[in-house]
């Protein structure tokens, strides 16, 4: 049985950015990123799939219009990690 979530395309792109992320992070951020903007994009990533999902998931209208306000604000901070990279050369 599928989870609501799952049928969203919304959260569909958002598990295609996650896994985009992650390949850009493996393949060309330098060791000495690891712990800071490595990590930093990875988890804004994740979380915009996980508000997606929680948010989805047994509540009502108004909270899932918070959850996707979460996942928006981690969007953006993605978008900010990925200028900073630029920044750095990466």
């Amino acid at each position: 049985m599928a989870f609501k979530f799952e049928n969203l395309l919304v959260w569909q792109k958002a598990l295609d950015l996650t896994d985009e992320v992650n390949l850009l992070t493996k393949n060309h951020f330098p060791k000495d990123e690891l712990l800071i903007l490595t990590s930093q994009i990875k988890r804004a990533a994740d979380s915009v799939v996980l508000n997606i999902a929680e948010g989805c998931t047994g509540q009502t209208n108004p909270i899932f219009k918070n959850f996707l306000g979460y996942s928006l604000r981690s969007a953006i901070e993605v978008v900010a990690c990925l200028f900073i990279a630029k920044r750095r050369n990466i």
